[in-house]
């Protein structure tokens, strides 16, 4: 199926662009977390979203989540790792494969900078999707590093497929891992490769993998999609949300400072009204 429009994120962002989207009755796939964004649910009091003048973040994100399902637009939990520009749709990389004819970008910025021979062994012993690249270390030995306690998910995922896993979380506070894995609290220092595998570098120590997962809730946009013009860890876009690439949009936090709720829903909407016009434009 090729969707009208794909939308990555499901923070305020995301979701208000879905409700648009899908008023103004597009086919909308959107890619996230179904339980919406973490990062909202762990604020403890918003007092600046209009209607709501003291909500817990998880009791806003309950109440997106509610309107999400009101309105019957299922989230796709799937973790997009690439989005290529394909002409007159666009190719969105995750487990699985999906076309649409525009994307809104609302996933959220990437928490600290990749690290050292990251992206050099990207696709060569380095991967950011477990669900994607799993089957490849089948009875092998890895390393998860994760960003997030969403990541535990996917660590918890791994375990049943290799044969060693350890896991380092670069978050403070306890893990809830369900299955039994080796901890690790250290931060690494860069990653490494020679023919004897990969190795995670802590200065002078180094813990040995075939394989390495380095997972975070988003990719760094200029990774993310090829050819998109950034400025730091943001899009850069217009005031109607829209990037150098036709068809491609970008809201929330992706999109620049400030990192609000209430601001991130309202670009939400303006990126869908604007993709709704470039469809339009397109079967003129």
């Amino acid at each position: 199926m090729r969707y009208d429009i794909a939308i990555i994120g499901t923070g305020p962002a995301g979701v208000s662009a879905a409700i648009t989207a899908a008023l103004r009755n597009k086919t909308v796939l959107l890619l996230g977390s179904a339980e919406l964004s973490p990062k909202m649910r762990r604020a403890h009091l918003v007092r600046n979203y209009p209607g709501l003048p003291e909500i817990s973040g998880s009791a806003l994100a309950d109440a997106m989540k509610a309107h999400l399902n009101a309105m019957e637009i299922p989230v796709t939990e799937d973790r997009i790792t690439a989005v290529y520009a394909m002409g007159d749709y666009f190719a969105l990389q995750g487990e699985n494969l999906y076309e649409s004819r525009s994307v809104i970008l609302a996933s959220g910025i990437v928490n600290g900078k990749t690290l050292p021979g990251e992206n050099e062994l990207l696709g060569r012993g380095v991967s950011w999707c477990a669900t994607c690249d799993a089957s490849l270390y089948r009875g092998k030995k890895v390393v998860v590093i994760g960003y997030d306690t969403e990541q535990e998910k996917e660590a918890d995922f791994l375990s049943e497929v290799v044969s060693e896993i350890t896991y380092i979380p670069m978050y403070a506070g306890e893990t809830h891992l369900k299955r039994e894995i080796s901890v690790l609290r250290e931060i690494p220092k860069e990653i490494r490769s020679d023919e004897a595998g990969r190795h995670v570098c802590f200065g002078e120590r180094t813990l040995d993998a075939d394989g390495v997962f380095v997972l975070r809730n988003a990719v760094a946009a200029d990774r993310l999609v090829p050819g998109l013009e950034t400025e730091g860890p943001h899009v850069k876009t217009d005031a109607m949300m829209r990037t150098n690439l036709p068809g491609l949009f970008a809201c929330g936090d992706i999109a620049g400072r400030p990192y609000q709720y209430v601001k991130s829903a309202g670009q939400g909407n303006i990126a869908a009204l604007s993709a709704v016009d470039y469809l339009a434009e397109q079967e003129k």
